[in-house]
């Protein structure tokens, strides 16, 4: 009898997941054994879960990772010289919560956007906001927003995101306000955020990349002394996956989707 209202109610204050739940135990004759405990809890835990579902869709859309990947499907069958035992210790996001970075290095098509992309996947499944950016085209946006009055209200933003991915760190040659807008980023970041910076360039040669010497210290001051560092090796998975079905003793075959993604 009351039934119609209820609903009405349930959707009205958007408990979606109750109200779809609860048609589910209006049609199906078992529910009628548990106890009233029992049926409100199953109601309550559908609620959670839709919510939950909700907000992690939320956070991959802001994420606006390059590609579709997870540590689950990360392969290290691959002679890259991934080091599996610091890779996993990172898929905890213990890292995350101490506000620490992560620099991935190595040569063109070893994977280094695949595990970027992976690790802020894992970041986000915790309940972590991420966000993908290529150095090159960020570094852009902020040039722009230095002319549109959006400058300090872009930087706020990146600086409120707890994994931000720095994709092909030392493509782009920098301007001197390129140099300050990274140290602005990395300076609102240090000690309160963390960052995955992608590279071809060895760490090493940072220094030599920023070339202005006072802003290169100050800027890998605050990006490498607490960071982990993958540094990877090795040919391209491109041309190993070209000769040789690199998932199919790692990976179940229900799994074997966007096999050429991953890296």
């Amino acid at each position: 009898m009351l039934d119609h209202p209820t609903l009405e109610k349930l959707s009205a204050l958007k408990f979606t997941g109750m109200l779809e739940a609860l048609k589910e135990q209006r049609q199906i004759n078992a529910y009628a054994d548990l106890s009233f405990e029992e049926r409100l809890g199953m109601l309550v835990d559908r609620e959670v879960t839709v919510r939950e579902n909700r907000r992690m869709a939320c956070r991959m859309k802001a994420a606006a990772l390059r590609l579709p990947a997870a540590v689950e499907d990360i392969n290290f069958r691959h002679p890259r010289g991934l080091d599996k035992s610091l890779f996993l210790s990172l898929t905890t996001c213990e890292w995350i919560r101490k506000h620490r970075n992560c620099l991935i290095t190595g040569p063109t098509g070893v994977g280094k956007s695949y595990i970027a992309c992976a690790l802020a996947q894992k970041a986000c499944r915790e309940g972590f906001k991420a966000r993908y950016q290529r150095m090159s085209r960020l570094l852009d946006e902020l040039v722009v927003a230095r002319h549109d009055g959006t400058y300090y209200a872009k930087l706020g933003a990146l600086a409120q995101v707890n994994v931000l991915i720095l994709d092909d760190w030392g493509i782009t040659p920098l301007t001197d306000n390129n140099r300050q807008d990274l140290l602005e980023l990395l300076d609102d970041r240090y000690n309160r955020r963390s960052t995955i910076v992608t590279s071809q360039l060895p760490v090493k040669k940072w220094h030599e990349y920023l070339a202005n010497p006072t802003l290169a210290d100050a800027i890998l001051d605050r990006l490498v002394h607490n960071s982990h560092e993958l540094d990877l090796s090795g040919d391209s998975i491109r041309r190993f996956d070209a000769t040789t079905d690199e998932n199919e003793q790692s990976i179940k075959p229900e799994e074997m989707v966007n096999k050429q993604a991953r890296r």
